[in-house]
């Protein structure tokens, strides 16, 4: 077994690193991925709070406890436009083995050249402004997804769709990510309330994401924290999208986008579905 998606106490995770090696180790697994969230520059609590740090405990993680399991030392970095747009220098500075490209935050685009500007302040006080310019679709809260889609979208579930989509192929073509996350993720609050998977409409610009995930050769996420938290009754990407994807040939790799040590092995039968639909491209190691 292997898992690449793992958030530490370095961010929102629980956990040193090495509880998580240990617990991999106890089940098996011959690799571990560590993924912080990216830096962000403004005040919160689910970015990794000291980058160095991160790098330098899971590079010496994986000096030794080489031999015994292969250990990785990556960032899911949060593409923002006007606040993280190159992953490049984070990449550069940390010596990354590879990245996990997400979107969870987004402004209006109509507000991009704002945040570009709080993004170039000095002023601490202004930076704290960000976040009220963005909508943040993830989290536990159902109301914080609704609330940001009042504020920032006017309600305008189309507009604020196709900004997620969007946004996700700007990152794309932009720093082509090793793995593309959780791609679907827009879905997880809306529980079919303000749209359907099914509409013609959203089916077009997912398929639209996953044909640049297939152009530019990123390997894309099959994420099964949604169906383990309860927040989710299928995995990111949806069982319906996953035949078209394998037509397709995109590479998928199964994460479990763990919080805690005890969520590395939370899979969810998401294997056993792939072998049964046949899916011929199925990633296990980077």
């Amino acid at each position: 077994m292997t898992n690449y998606h793992t958030h530490s106490c370095f961010c929102d995770g629980k956990g040193e690193p090495r509880e998580y090696v240990e617990f991999a180790l106890a089940h098996g697994f011959t690799a571990l991925g560590f993924s912080g969230h990216s830096p962000l520059p403004f005040p919160n609590t689910f970015s990794v709070h000291d980058y160095e740090g991160y790098c330098n405990t899971i590079r010496s993680l994986k000096d030794e406890y080489a031999g015994r399991i292969n250990i990785s030392l990556g960032l899911e970095f949060d593409y923002v436009p006007g606040l993280l747009e190159d992953f490049s220098p984070l990449v550069e500075q940390g010596g990354l083995d590879y990245t996990i490209g997400s979107v969870h935050l987004i402004p209006n685009p109509d507000n991009i050249e704002t945040l570009r500007r709080l993004n170039n302040t000095a002023v601490d006080d202004e930076r704290k402004q960000i976040p009220y310019n963005i909508w943040f679709i993830d989290g536990p809260r159902q109301e914080t997804y609704d609330n940001g889609l009042k504020h920032i979208f006017k309600g305008d579930i189309k507009a604020g769709v196709r900004a997620y989509f969007h946004q996700q192929n700007e990152m794309i073509l932009r720093n082509r990510p090793t793995i593309v996350g959780h791609p679907d993720k827009i879905l997880m609050h809306n529980r079919e309330r303000y749209f359907s998977s099914s509409d013609r409409w959203y089916r077009d610009l997912f398929y639209e994401t996953l044909d640049l995930i297939h152009e530019t050769g990123c390997i894309c996420e099959l994420n099964t924290r949604g169906i383990y938290k309860g927040r989710h009754p299928d995995y990111y990407p949806s069982r319906e999208h996953l035949r078209h994807m394998d037509s397709l040939g995109i590479p998928l790799i199964v994460s479990t986008d763990a919080h805690q040590p005890t969520e590395l092995d939370h899979f969810e039968n998401a294997f056993e579905l792939l072998q049964s639909i046949h899916y011929h491209n199925i990633v296990t190691t980077l």
